[in-house]
């Protein structure tokens, strides 16, 4: 997959499962950004063949609907959707 980093104040491992044409994406690693918090993530609408599938089976694990974004926390806690402020206490920010 082609995970991408995005550098910040590290608040444990936050990894986003988003599709480059979501708006709800784009606030979501906006949010993040303006957070300065560092995270990693995979545009999933852009990989293609065994890396999608591989991708799709991840976000299906902690998010059964397979919806966007899928913000998941220390490989512990999941959030769907945007939910800034639950991130904001979940982070400490």
């Amino acid at each position: 997959m082609d995970i991408k980093h995005v550098a910040g104040k590290n608040k444990g491992k936050v990894f986003v499962y988003a599709l480059s044409t979501c708006g709800w994406c784009k606030k979501t690693k906006a949010f993040l950004n303006e957070n300065g918090v560092e995270y990693s993530y995979v545009d999933v609408d852009l990989e293609t063949g065994a890396e999608r599938t591989k991708a799709l089976d991840e976000v299906r694990r902690w998010n059964p609907n397979c919806s966007f974004p899928t913000v998941v926390l220390n490989d512990a806690t999941c959030f769907v959707g945007f939910q800034p402020d639950k991130m904001k206490e979940t982070l400490k920010i």
